[in-house]
């Protein structure tokens, strides 16, 4: 892993943001801006899916410019072409799509390539052992962004955290309120999506508060 990604393996839990799945240039980027000002962000997952080729490679180049100051760790959703075509730093891979021999033998051993693991033990030690750099569990909580086939148990990230070194990415209607039992057993990121985005009180203190509560419990 690379000096630009080695947020990506350092604990304590830490806070993993996903784009809102549409967005419009300039407005997400004073979101963004704010959310990064609240405090410390491992990583942006760009997750586009409506959105052209095009409109995707215009926004994370915005994207880029803002986050290069803080370090944060840039992956595209599903797409390991436009990873590349874009130049971020890795790629975030679900079960139905490219594998992950595919995106890495595409993007190189230096590339951060994460799994959906859904609430699978047999699918998140598969892509351990093929070598990707997390593996994500989830949904832990129903979520209003995307509708989750699985559901997963805190239980679950209590065990991966005992035998496993590879870092995990708990997803799914993560909110202030309920985040506490997740990072307790162990989750190493917080993916989140509407509960920064659409805080009532501003991207900043979502993130700020994310922080304070991680903070809390790490002591």
């Amino acid at each position: 892993m690379t000096t630009d990604t080695a947020n990506l393996s350092n604990p304590p839990c830490q806070l993993y943001l996903i784009t809102p799945p549409i967005i419009k240039i300039p407005d997400f980027c004073e979101q963004l801006k704010a959310a990064l000002d609240g405090g410390a962000v491992a990583a942006l997952q760009i997750r586009l899916k409506q959105s052209s080729d095009d409109d995707i490679c215009q926004a994370t180049e915005a994207i880029m410019e803002i986050t290069k100051p803080f370090g944060t760790t840039i992956l595209m959703n599903d797409r390991p072409d436009l990873a590349k075509k874009c130049g971020v730093d890795g790629v975030h891979i679900g079960q139905q799509d490219s594998s992950y021999d595919q995106a890495r033998s595409f993007l190189g051993p230096d590339a951060v390539i994460g799994v959906t693991c859904h609430n699978s033990k047999h699918l998140s030690i598969t892509a351990a052992e093929q070598g990707a750099d997390y593996v994500a569990f989830g949904a832990f909580f129903p979520s209003t962004t995307k509708h989750a086939a699985t559901r997963a148990e805190a239980d679950l990230l209590k065990w991966w955290h005992e035998i496993m070194v590879v870092p995990s990415v708990a997803i799914g209607g993560i909110t202030h309120e309920n985040c506490s039992s997740l990072i307790t057993a162990g989750a190493d990121f917080l993916a989140v999506v509407s509960a920064v985005w659409d805080y009532p009180d501003g991207e900043c203190k979502a993130v700020r508060h994310f922080n304070q509560i991680i903070n809390n419990l790490n002591q």
